[in-house]
């Protein structure tokens, strides 16, 4: 197949059915920019996929929403005691289950070829957690069923003023921070710079690039004064990285608190920042996803690096305190659906 008429086959799932997926992903597809060059199908119940937009339909100007008759539905069946016990705003382990079925049913589509790319809605994990599921998140769904030893959470950001894109790796991702310098090793370091690489040459097409990767401690420890970390192992393992890949310019370890002053400025317009980097490496959850949300809350997406399909999600979450209210912003969702697409597409060149 030429690369003009391929069309990436994206498989978009409804997510907690108590939270806001059913409005972002019906917004989002009523605006056809942004997905006109893919197929889309919907993974999730049909029923309350229609029960949803008819109760939006009174809050919402019905020209911000796509029609339910209009999508190809992948309709994931529910018994009727889980339906009935699925009340909107509220998470539960009945809307648990429900989106734990939407993702079982996604992945095993997109495993037998049937789709290209996942996107997915929002969950909640204590849904998961109440209907006996005990993931952490989606991400490690997704890695056990598609058998992934190596996986990254990847967040990708294009700039409304400049076109810039940030993308933004973390190395550890939801634990506690008096575990952080326990998890992380020379080892799961190492894998994390192999993931960021691999995608930024794979998905992004971009080769011989630059990274930067910011410290750990304060002032990146100050020559250990405010923390070993860096002096005992850090940096040693950084030298190693830098001659096992001399094509590509590892900056670190960058100091957390000025590692974002020059993304900031990329973002929000100056045009003279030199030296910028393709990706950045955080250690750890906040480090990386404050500065994210600081300047692309509304439109980043999490990327699943390391899975054999390629796989994004707003970066928001279920927001059940403004459920069916009609006021949840699509532009995130937006944004992972054209991303989805995007990197089908890059992925299927790099193969060629």
């Amino acid at each position: 197949m030429s690369e003009t008429i391929f069309r990436p086959r994206l498989v978009i799932t409804l997510g907690d059915p108590a939270g806001i997926g059913t409005e972002v992903i019906l917004k989002a597809l009523a605006d056809s920019r942004s997905h006109n060059n893919f197929d889309i199908t919907i993974a999730g119940c049909r029923d309350l996929l229609v029960d949803g937009y008819m109760a939006l339909k009174s809050v919402c100007d019905r020209n911000t929403l796509v029609e339910p008759d209009d999508l190809t539905i992948l309709d994931v069946d529910l018994d009727s005691l889980t339906r009935k016990n699925i009340t909107p705003c509220e998470g539960s382990a009945a809307s648990g289950m429900a989106s734990f079925a939407y993702m079982e049913s996604a992945i095993a589509r997109t495993l037998a070829l049937e789709f290209d790319a996942i996107v997915t809605a929002p969950i909640a994990k204590s849904a998961w957690k109440a209907a006996g599921y005990n993931y952490p998140g989606q991400t490690e769904l997704l890695a056990e069923k598609s058998n992934s030893q190596r996986v990254g959470m990847l967040f990708v950001a294009r700039s409304p003023h400049t076109g810039w894109m940030l993308r933004t790796l973390l190395a550890t991702t939801h634990i506690p921070l008096c575990q952080v310098s326990q998890v992380l090793t020379p080892e799961l370091m190492t894998q994390k710079l192999d993931l960021l690489v691999e995608c930024l040459e794979n998905d992004f097409g971009i080769e011989n690039g630059r990274i930067a990767i910011a410290g750990l401690n304060p002032h990146s420890g100050e020559q250990g004064q405010l923390g070993r970390e860096e002096i005992d192992w850090l940096i040693p393992w950084l030298d190693k990285e830098r001659g096992k890949r001399p094509q590509w310019h590892l900056d670190g370890f960058i100091p957390p608190d000025t590692m974002w002053v020059k993304p900031g400025q990329a973002w929000f317009g100056n045009h003279q920042v030199q030296n910028l980097a393709d990706g950045y490496l955080a250690l750890y959850h906040d480090q990386g996803l404050i500065p994210v949300k600081l300047m692309a809350f509304d439109r980043a997406v999490n990327t699943s690096i390391g899975l054999p399909f390629v796989r994004t999600s707003p970066d928001h979450g279920t927001a059940f305190d403004i459920a069916g209210k009609g006021i949840a912003d699509a532009t995130s969702m937006k944004a992972a659906i054209e991303l989805a697409g995007l990197l089908s597409v890059q992925r299927r060149k790099s193969k060629v």
